[in-house]
């Protein structure tokens, strides 16, 4: 099934069934008003929501029209947000871009830091920064949504902790990220809010393009409709979804709606493109002694989708343009 949430007065939103097509919606339940109510009884909740999404495709539910600029984050804030950098070509390069070194268990021992859950941004939602010279980058990520995951999770029950995914653009200012981390504690100023595409979808949405805690088709980028690239998710992830959440609970558990990301989608091969800008300019400065590609502008467009083998979106695109604050 598919899941969005409606803008509303209310900060939180209203949780809404979308058809496959993401062309319909129908209310949810009133048991279920938003996401994190659903996620907080999801045993319960999922049967009810995913009945309602078969009416809903079966024409049972006439459902109404969808339009994607009244949708907000489908968590429009969250009590945990933890984002890895499962692809290690992706870490090698911005890493070398800052001058910073390779962290020595980087084989064993997933990076990942704590972003902020009070405001995310829905997929209409611009960008916004306090200057160009921030360096402002977009970073294309895939996203999963646990259920309650007990603190030690064993990684053989950690897959299964996993009940929504999704793709988000992981804004990054690089310009600002240097001195922040040089500190020793961790981004602040560098992370501004992330920003999600409309609709998560249970894992079954994907067919066998989900297998092994990972997702197996290309994240696709674009800045001011220029493809920037394509890279294949399921290639290159040292670490899988699995892998993330027991990291995550080693010490804690996690609550229901926890949600962690991938880091940048990154491929070895390079003619895949790039799912940020960084990773392009740092070949840029390998092959030619400094970047050719700006990071982003003020009045530039981003766009992020994933379409499924018949080319259909199946979360809803990311459609952001970066403004001055």
């Amino acid at each position: 099934m598919k899941l969005a949430t409606l803008k509303t007065d209310s900060r939180d939103g209203r949780l809404i069934v979308v058809n496959r097509t993401l062309e319909r919606f129908a209310d949810a339940p009133a048991a279920w008003p938003t996401m994190q109510s659903a996620l907080d009884d999801w045993a319960r909740a999922r049967d009810e929501l995913d009945a309602l999404y078969r009416a809903l495709q079966a024409g049972a539910v006439a459902g109404r029209a969808l339009d994607m600029q009244r949708l907000a984050a489908p968590l429009p804030r969250a009590y945990q947000w933890l984002d890895g950098s499962a692809y290690l070509n992706h870490v090698e390069l911005v890493r070398k871009a800052r001058g910073a070194e390779m962290p020595a268990a980087l084989l064993t021992d997933p990076l990942m830091y704590q972003g902020g859950g009070d405001v995310m941004l829905g997929c209409r939602d611009a960008i916004t920064a306090g200057s160009e010279d921030h360096g402002i980058d977009l970073e294309a990520e895939v996203c999963v949504v646990t259920d309650d995951v007990p603190a030690a999770c064993a990684l053989t029950d950690a897959a299964r902790r996993i009940q929504l995914i999704g793709i988000i653009n992981d804004i990054s200012l690089r310009n600002l990220i240097p001195a922040e981390l040089a500190k020793g504690f961790g981004f602040v100023h560098g992370k501004p809010p992330t920003a999600f595409a409309p609709v998560w979808a249970t894992p079954d949405e994907l067919g066998d393009a989900w297998r092994d805690a990972k997702v197996h088709l290309p994240l696709r980028t674009w800045v001011n409709e220029q493809p920037l690239g394509a890279p294949e998710c399921g290639v290159d992830m040292q670490f899988d979804f699995a892998q993330l959440i027991a990291h995550a609970a080693a010490t804690r558990p996690l609550g229901a709606g926890t949600i962690i990301g991938s880091g940048t989608i990154s491929n070895r091969d390079s003619s895949r493109g790039f799912c940020c800008l960084a990773e392009a300019r740092m070949l840029e400065i390998i092959a030619h002694g400094e970047p050719r590609t700006e990071f982003l502008k003020f009045g530039d467009r981003v766009t992020i989708d994933m379409t499924d083998a018949d080319g259909e979106s199946i979360f809803g695109a990311i459609e952001q343009t970066v403004t001055q604050r």
